[in-house]
């Protein structure tokens, strides 16, 4: 090759491996940009989600074109959407919605329910929402259904047995309702990772808040999305009247357990700490509960 020619190439060469370089740096540089949480008020359910979503990179950060998604709200109670105490059908439609516009091949929803799986389906408007967007619903009903797994760093909680579809699919969005719990004092993300085990009843005669923090150091989602437009202040989980709600029109989306827990507590009125789980996975290392160090986005619409 003749010396200009090969100076030339060289340097080609070195222009695309710094544009490499600067496409890497350019990714990393939009990465630690991105916020730790986002947080949305004063909107409907879809339009919380929207923007949340956007502000948080846009579904195509979670999800490829031709993955498989589970979405996991709270179908636990066999009560209509007014009443709170499952999470609320037109978000999980609009999650469907997004994910299926991102490229996904399937999206699952389902939850190991407390009332009976068909009745809580459908009375909880569930049912009908993941219909109309294009989803699919699975059962929780049966033991067969779920696998045993390995909780490496859990204190109290050892083992569990998660549900097929957490362990299969591709991408894993944790969709809970905030409102209290007798037992656990709230219940928010880390809390709704119940109902993709097979036996909880074990947890709450074995240290509840520590087996829900022991199990967050297995499962952590891809993202997050604690659905507070109506909350239940009381008589939770299941509630006893409309009375007991508050119309709050919030959303709040983070990838991170602990802290998505943690802002919740607060819009609740409660210091996380307060949640004896919130406390336990912060001290051993699950996420972080420090807002106030961290990048939060916050938008009213």
């Amino acid at each position: 090759m003749h010396r200009r020619t090969f100076l030339q190439a060289l340097g080609a060469s070195a222009g695309l491996a710094l544009t490499s370089r600067a496409a890497r740096l350019s990714a990393a540089e939009s990465a630690a940009a991105m916020p730790d949480l986002v947080a949305v008020k004063h909107g409907e359910p879809e339009a919380l989600f929207d923007r949340g979503i956007e502000a948080l990179g846009g579904m195509g950060r979670f999800v490829k074109k031709g993955q498989t998604v589970v979405v996991k709200p709270n179908i636990g109670w066999n009560v209509p959407p007014e009443r709170a105490a499952n999470t609320n059908p037109r978000l999980v439609r609009r999650i469907i919605e997004h994910c299926l516009q991102a490229g996904a091949k399937e999206v699952h929803v389902f939850d190991h329910t407390c009332d009976a799986w068909r009745d809580s389906y459908r009375t909880s408007g569930i049912e009908q929402a993941v219909k109309d967007a294009g989803g699919k619903l699975a059962p929780g009903n049966s033991e067969g259904y779920f696998q045993t797994i390995a909780v490496g760093k859990g204190r109290r909680l050892h083992e569990a047995k998660e549900h097929e579809l957490i362990l299969q699919s591709d991408v894993f969005i944790n969709v809970p309702v905030l409102k209290s719990h007798g037992g656990a004092k709230l219940t928010v993300a880390m809390k709704n990772l119940m109902g993709i085990v097979w036996d909880r009843g074990e947890w709450h005669a074995s240290d509840l808040h520590q087996c829900i923090a022991d199990f967050a150091t297995h499962r952590k989602p891809d993202l997050n999305i604690v659905d507070a437009y109506n909350v239940l202040q009381r008589h939770g989980p299941r509630g006893v009247s409309t009375a007991d709600v508050a119309n709050l029109q919030s959303q709040l989306l983070s990838t991170d357990l602990v802290t998505v827990d943690a802002a919740a507590a607060k819009l609740f009125g409660l210091e996380p700490d307060a949640v004896d789980y919130i406390r336990i996975a912060g001290e051993m290392g699950v996420g972080r509960k420090d807002l106030e160090n961290l990048n939060i986005r916050r938008i009213v619409l």
